[in-house]
């Protein structure tokens, strides 16, 4: 099957009768498969996994409920921060130092303990010396518990972490790799947006586990996205064979993202965006200018940034705008409360000038809020013709959409129930998690 297949194409392919695969498939495997008899035992990998910090948890928490809802036992092993976890998952907590929730960034988080473990020391001495160590040290971490643990598991999903530990994990037990998008992206996007030469070898060091995603993710066999430009991006920056790569698309939760009643939460002239760091790659910098340059004709229009406000190069604006009463930061929110948010929101925007997927588009859009998108990696992909989208990094278009559609209510109705029937046919968890199921079986029938 080729790379960049379409996502209902892909999930149409595993639509055949149970008797067609059963004759495919070898019977230890047909045997693994709920539809036969006993259920997949599945490792779900995910160096850090809390939804409140990033795309990745959300992942996490919802893959991992969609299989155990097919029949499977999954456990989930993961770092600090850690999942929700659904009912029926199981959680194996694999402790770091846990640097980023340490006072001064963890500079004097490490005891004599600590020295008694490479992964520990390794893993201070980089985070203190300007390196992201997390993946690395939670590769070694998972392997060293997979490899007293592996009798005990068919199959590994691994969530981007792509360590040096899973080589060590598939020659055991199969390993199927999801990589959101390639990294790199990001660090080719701060290193354009820092004029300090100083400043980009930081970002450089920092960025130093790139390379070994990279060398993993063409060493395993088999890889998993979520869009056809991230299949795209993955075989031009990461080598990685595009024939190779599977896509499968995220989803949402359809019965907590939904339209509420709009006499209960809906708030004149709001905007919200989701921005959880700020890096280039986000283009938040882009949107707080468009806001800035619509407040005087929309003196009511308020911004709502779901994430925590950091220091970085849009920081004095976003302060500006904060001490005027039209910016807002909201963080740690649970799901209900970010599905009000949504609901509550005339419009959702999200700026970035790259993204993988762009799951809080699909959310919002399953809250029946209109979407502002730009045409960064597979946003258009997406959010397709139920969404406005306009040039990456360019402020002045994303005031144009944005005002245009302030003043046609019209428009944003049209939009609002396009988006709200797109992610109905196309963004439904239980279809991923059937997809995923497909894909390990065929994990592990490659091994027989």
């Amino acid at each position: 099957m080729k790379a960049s297949l379409d996502a209902r194409q892909f999930l149409d392919n595993f639509a055949t009768s149970n008797d067609a695969r059963s004759e495919q498939l070898p019977d230890r495997v047909t045997a693994l498969s709920p539809r036969f008899a006993q259920p997949l035992r599945i490792a779900l990998l995910s160096y850090r996994s809390d939804p409140r910090v990033g795309g990745q948890g959300v992942f996490t928490s919802n893959i991992a409920q969609a299989l155990a809802a097919r029949g499977h036992e999954v456990t989930i092993l993961s770092g600090p921060p850690y999942p929700d976890v659904p009912e029926g998952v199981a959680l194996q907590k694999l402790p770091s130092l846990d640097l980023f929730a340490q006072p001064l960034l963890g500079r004097y988080a490490l005891r004599p303990r600590h020295l008694r473990s490479w992964t520990d020391t390794a893993e201070y001495f980089g985070h203190v010396s300007g390196k992201f160590m997390e993946p690395w040290s939670f590769g070694r971490r998972a392997a060293k518990w997979l490899g007293e643990h592996r009798d005990e598991f068919d199959v590994v999903l691994d969530n981007q972490c792509l360590a040096d530990g899973l080589l060590d994990i598939d020659a055991h037990v199969p390993v199927v790799a999801v990589i959101h998008h390639p990294i790199r992206r990001d660090l080719e996007m701060q290193l354009a947006a820092e004029p300090d030469w100083k400043k980009r070898l930081l970002t450089r060091r920092w960025y130093g586990f790139v390379a070994m995603q990279e060398r993993i993710a063409r060493a395993l066999h088999n890889i998993v996205t979520v869009s056809s430009a991230s299949a795209r991006d993955i075989a031009q920056c990461m080598g990685v064979d595009e024939a190779r790569i599977r896509m499968v698309p995220l989803g949402v939760d359809q019965a907590m993202f939904a339209p509420r009643d709009e006499t209960l939460v809906a708030q004149p002239l709001r905007i919200v965006t989701t921005s959880s760091s700020d890096v280039p790659l986000k283009g938040l910098r882009h949107l707080l200018a468009a806001f800035e340059a619509l407040v005087p004709d929309w003196p009511e229009l308020e911004l709502v940034v779901v994430g925590k406000p950091r220091e970085g190069p849009t920081r004095d604006l976003a302060r500006r705008l904060e001490q005027q009463g039209r910016l807002r930061f909201v963080s740690g929110l649970s799901n209900p409360e970010l599905a009000d948010l949504y609901s509550s929101a005339t419009l959702c925007v999200t700026p970035s000038l790259y993204e993988g997927f762009g799951l809080p588009a699909i959310e919002a859009m399953a809250c029946g809020t209109p979407v502002v998108v730009t045409d960064g990696g597979a946003l258009p992909e997406v959010v397709g013709d139920a969404g406005l989208i306009v040039r990456a990094g360019c402020g002045d278009a994303l005031r144009v959409a944005i005002d245009m559609l302030l003043r046609d209510s019209e428009k944003r109705a049209v939009m609002a129930l396009a988006g709200l029937a797109r992610v109905r046919e196309r963004y439904c968890w239980e279809r991923v998690g059937e997809a995923y199921e497909d894909l390990l079986i065929e994990a592990i029938a490659a091994r027989c």
